[in-house]
């Protein structure tokens, strides 16, 4: 990972997690965006449910120019 998260850090991030985006089925299923911290280190998770379980589909550190703060898109000048 480009942030070097540690196990540990997305783990605590997910344990106080919120839901900030929810995606309908893409064709692998639904999924959704979640931002927790670990410390004061905002980190997103893309997370989706395969049966009964959760999958973490992607974990990042949200920053600029995608995100103005971690709760926020920012916006694309394309």
């Amino acid at each position: 990972m480009a942030e070097d998260l540690t196990f540990a850090q997305i783990r605590q991030a997910l344990l106080n997690a919120e839901l900030l985006e929810e995606y309908p089925d893409t064709g692998r299923g639904e999924s959704c965006l979640v931002l927790g911290f670990a410390d004061d280190l905002p980190i997103h998770a893309v997370c989706g449910r395969r049966r009964d379980q959760i999958v973490l589909i992607t974990v990042y550190v949200p920053q600029p120019p995608k995100f103005t703060n971690p709760w926020t898109r920012g916006t694309s000048s394309a």
